[in-house]
């Protein structure tokens, strides 16, 4: 038997940062930074920044500091870049600079892609936690697992988790 969280009656809208990591993407081509962005306006979020950069450890930790400087922000979404080829430097750039993690999201998220894709789950390196009284979610490329961490772990639990950091 699952047992559910009680849910979330409020109709807070969370502000949010939608962010590609790629040497590749363009707007046109990022599936995943729309997919990310589309489910957040479902939800009836609301998206204020949509970056892409490139899988630079220095360029992601800058713009990682500048978004946490906005106080209008409550969310940094990040994909891309958490594999361990030579380029995958999102979560190396990223851990460094968490105040706290979530080290359940990470958890979950290779389980339910376990569950999905099998053992090749085990090379995400999918990471969350705070920077800067924001929260930080950061995803891998593919739009299949972005749908997934959004649908079952992000999404259900994106007030809860704004709401403990705003009382902290």
């Amino acid at each position: 038997m699952t047992h559910l969280p009680h849910p979330d009656t409020s109709n807070m809208r969370v502000t949010c940062a939608a962010i590609t990591v790629s040497d590749t993407r363009t707007p046109e081509t990022d599936k995943s930074g729309q997919l990310i962005q589309e489910l957040l306006r479902n939800a009836n979020h609301n998206i204020d920044a949509y970056i892409i950069i490139k899988d630079e450890p220095a360029q992601i930790q800058e713009q990682i500091k500048l978004l946490g400087q906005r106080h209008n922000l409550d969310v940094l979404l990040i994909n891309g870049g958490t594999g361990i080829a030579p380029r995958d430097t999102t979560y190396d750039a990223i851990e460094k600079l968490l105040e706290k993690t979530l080290p359940g999201f990470g958890e979950i998220f290779r389980f339910l892609s376990y569950q999905e894709i099998g053992s090749r789950a085990i090379a995400s390196r999918a990471v969350a936690g705070t920077y800067q009284q924001k929260l930080i979610f950061s995803l891998p490329g593919s739009s299949n697992a972005v749908r997934l961490a959004m649908e079952k772990l992000i999404l259900p639990e994106l007030v809860h988790l704004v709401k403990q950091i705003a009382n902290s």
